[in-house]
């Protein structure tokens, strides 16, 4: 498979991943105690989290034959 169709499928991917996770985390977010500092330690994590199953896909878009 040519960089060029992986790149495109792993963007496409990304995208599909990140509303789907924007999603989750809102619906999540509802749930949290509203305690300011709790609401803070969740949105923290939440917002920051996102990129860690992406490292994969990004590494497979990345990868030369």
């Amino acid at each position: 498979m040519s960089a060029r169709i992986r790149k495109a499928i792993g963007g496409i991917g990304m995208l599909v991943f990140l509303a789907a996770y924007i999603w989750a985390m809102s619906m999540l977010g509802q749930m949290v105690p509203p305690i300011w500092w709790v609401k803070l330690a969740f949105y923290l994590v939440a917002g920051t989290a996102w990129g860690l199953p992406l490292i994969p896909l990004i590494a497979w878009m990345n990868r030369g034959r």
